[in-house]
């Protein structure tokens, strides 16, 4: 039996250290983000601010009593974790509160709640424990079906609210894939499926006319050039390919096709269902691709965002002096846009520090991950790191244009309790496994 001073000794400080620089800078952006001068307390619980420091004394407690259960104890109850967010995901679509067109949250008193975040962490724990059973390998075609069975039950619900953000989220989850031994080239086939995605929404609304002389949807034109580039392949593969290799070439060439357009038809389906877009979301697609020039609606934010983080210069205009946001130009500055608050106040500087803060906590995670003896801690290290990646390459893409406003917080940094907690939870959990890892094997 350890010691508290033994067991305290054995958490990895380093990542103590990085997490809470970057719940520290994120308050404090918050309240750049919200600051009154007639009122400048950052404890005002009626302000953002305020409300935070309470969602941050509430993770650190969280965080402290998930450090007390051993590192068995969530292996062996990932699958009732797993259960009990499914169950919120379903009670949230009977019973929760619709917020901008998701009906994804809980309200409860003057607080909400969202189970879609806490499914991240129920699907990691879920997931590295039926991976880390020696029997269960990727490479097999029944452990990989169930391994996606697992992300796709809470990612169904998700879609059901809808919720794309969070939905995107669960593709991270492909990385732990390929790490675990998923072989490399159905990883390079869902990269490309994901660029015959990007290229739908490029041409969905793209007019043909002037070009065919028809009224041809984008979805039409990508089929017929996909059949002609198949039937171009098909022809180089009879020529060049030796016999022995024909015949599987041309099996994964017509699995690439049917793959392909499947993808094609299914997005497009996917951008003209109000059941699963709303409105707002298309608009959002619209914009980033060109298809629609909207600064006065859906372009505003990214508009004002880009202004307020290249106003800031390469130093910032110093804390609390950034104008754009001390007036709120910005909307929603303080969760999905916080990051123009960091650009606008703390310029290239302070952005490429927070940047690189985070690049340091995700090193340090997948440095964790590969000096575990266990499986299941290994993996679930992978999942922790995979999805605060996705977050923060997806949350600074939307601040810089670069990606379509869906909603995806930032990491530690935008208000809000669900994620905050579900991430302080995620690097908790993961601190008391590695703790472990000199005295257990699983």
């Amino acid at each position: 039996m350890r010691t508290r001073n033994e067991f305290l000794g054995s958490l990895d400080k380093p990542l103590v250290l990085m997490y809470l620089a970057l719940i520290i800078i994120g308050w404090v952006n918050i309240y750049a983000a919200n600051y009154i001068p007639e009122n400048p307390s950052i404890f005002d619980t009626s302000r953002e601010y305020g409300m935070q420091f309470i969602w941050m004394c509430i993770g650190l407690t969280l965080g402290s009593t998930l450090l007390l259960f051993s590192g068995d104890f969530y292996r062996r109850n990932a699958i009732f974790i797993y259960a009990g967010v499914l169950l919120l995901l379903i009670a949230v679509l009977l019973f929760g509160r619709e917020v901008n067109g998701a009906k994804s949250w809980f309200g409860i008193g003057g607080f909400g709640i969202q189970p879609s975040e806490f499914s991240k962490i129920g699907t990691a724990l879920v997931v590295a424990t039926y991976l880390s059973d020696i029997s269960n390998k990727l490479f097999a075609r029944s452990s990989l079906l169930t391994s996606l069975a697992l992300i796709g039950a809470p990612a169904l619900l998700i879609l059901l609210q809808p919720d794309p953000g969070t939905l995107l989220v669960f593709s991270s989850f492909l990385l732990v894939f390929y790490r675990e031994g998923l072989i490399g080239n159905i990883i390079f086939m869902g990269i490309g499926l994901i660029m015959v995605a990007i290229s739908t929404l490029f041409l969905v609304k793209t007019d043909w006319q002037p070009i065919t002389g028809l009224h041809i949807s984008g979805e039409i034109i990508l089929t017929i050039a996909f059949i002609l580039i198949g039937v171009l392949a098909y022809l180089i593969i009879k020529q060049a390919v030796l016999p022995r290799f024909r015949k599987k070439t041309t099996r994964g060439l017509i699995m690439i096709m049917v793959g392909s357009m499947m993808s094609i038809w299914a997005i497009s389906f996917v951008y003209h269902s109000n059941s699963i877009l709303k409105p707002h979301h298309k608009t959002r697609i619209d914009v980033l691709f060109g298809h629609k020039e909207d600064p006065s609606g859906a372009g505003y934010n990214v508009i004002q965002s880009k202004t307020a983080i290249g106003s800031g210069g390469f130093s910032g205009k110093g804390f609390l002096d950034g104008v754009l946001t001390k007036y709120k130009y910005v909307p929603m500055q303080s969760t999905d846009f916080i990051f123009c608050t960091v650009g606008e106040e703390w310029g290239f500087l302070g952005s490429t520090a927070v940047l690189l803060l985070f690049l340091g906590l995700l090193l340090r995670i997948i440095h964790l991950a590969e000096r575990q003896r266990s499986g299941f801690t290994r993996i679930f290290a992978y999942s922790v790191a995979s999805i605060i990646f996705l977050h923060v390459l997806i949350n600074v893409g939307m601040a810089i244009g670069l990606a379509p406003v869906i909603g995806i917080p930032l990491p530690f940094f935008s208000y809000g309790g669900s994620s905050f907690l579900n991430f302080t939870a995620m690097i908790f959990i993961l601190l008391r496994l590695d703790s472990e890892r000199l005295e257990v094997f699983r």
